[in-house]
């Protein structure tokens, strides 16, 4: 089945992530060349570094003993703006590598958890500290749990960033029949209550569902049969699902499948903005400052 395609967009603070709402209409796929933020604010925060050191270590000496002959000493403008910019450059580096990270959500693949122009935070460190770009694991810290909404990298292109539920942890046997539209994890229904249409669209029905600890609502497509079938997990990975279950790219599929355990990037935990342009009802003000459940 064909599938809408787009690369992420930057915007100033966060990353996109990926739309990965399908559709039966055959849609081609646009590309936009995306830059690894990481990478750039690693070197960014490094060479500023450097210059800063380099003019501590070597130059500052030199221009202290010149003006004390009266000369005119200035310093130079490479080495002011690197003392101005890495403290600022280090904390985005650690607060983005460590504790927090935005991501803005363009599609509508997790609603009604989630809507197309959420920003959210994503808690870095729920799963433990990992290096930034080459993503290896320093602390452990946690681990996910089941009905956790997690941002992860998508195994067959981790340049994508997506978002989903876990739904499996290593080693359950999960099965979703396509026809009941239930789950059932390790021979145990999963709990479902169906609580009526959605936002007035009698084609679409708002249900409750239980995972873990915690409750959360999740949409169904009437008249439409998304993929099912009985997954087992592989030790080390996870299975993930969308909250619109009837329209989700998610563990069903292939390119996605099984998440393992190091493609993880954080737990969404907060909406911290939703912005929509004026044309589309402009911001949902009411979605500020919501926890992610």
């Amino acid at each position: 089945m064909p599938w809408k395609s787009r690369k992420k967009r930057f915007w100033p603070c966060c990353r996109q992530i990926e739309n990965d709402q399908y559709s039966p209409i055959p849609l081609l796929s646009t590309g936009i060349v995306t830059l690894d933020f990481a990478l750039i604010l690693v070197v960014a925060t490094f060479l500023t570094g450097i210059i800063w050191l380099f003019d501590i270590v070597l130059l500052q000496r030199s221009r202290r003993l010149r003006a004390a002959g009266g000369q005119a000493v200035s310093e130079p403008v490479v080495v002011e703006y690197a003392k101005s910019f890495f403290p600022i450059l280090l904390l985005v580096l650690v607060l983005r590598s460590f504790v927090f990270e935005p991501f803005r959500i363009p599609s509508g693949s997790m609603m009604p958890t989630l809507l197309e122009g959420d920003f959210i935070f994503v808690n870095k460190f729920a799963y433990g500290l990992r290096l930034p770009v080459i993503n290896s694991k320093i602390v452990e810290i946690g681990e996910p749990e089941r009905g956790d909404v997690v941002v992860f990298k998508l195994p067959s292109d981790p340049a994508i960033n997506y978002i989903k539920r876990v739904v499996g942890l290593p080693g359950d046997v999960v099965n979703y029949d396509q026809g009941s539209k239930r789950l059932t994890i390790n021979d145990e229904h999963v709990p479902l209550e169906l609580l009526g249409a959605f936002d007035g669209d009698p084609g679409i029905d708002l249900a409750r569902e239980e995972l873990g600890d915690g409750d959360h609502m999740i949409l169904l497509t009437r008249g439409r049969l998304s993929l099912g079938g009985t997954y087992r997990v592989p030790g080390g990975h996870y299975f993930v699902m969308g909250d619109n279950r009837d329209n989700s790219r998610d563990s069903r599929f292939q390119g996605v499948e099984f998440i393992p355990e190091h493609r993880l990037v954080g737990r969404a935990v907060r909406i911290w903005m939703n912005w929509r342009r004026p044309a589309q009802g402009g911001p949902r003000w009411s979605r500020i400052g919501k926890s992610i459940e």
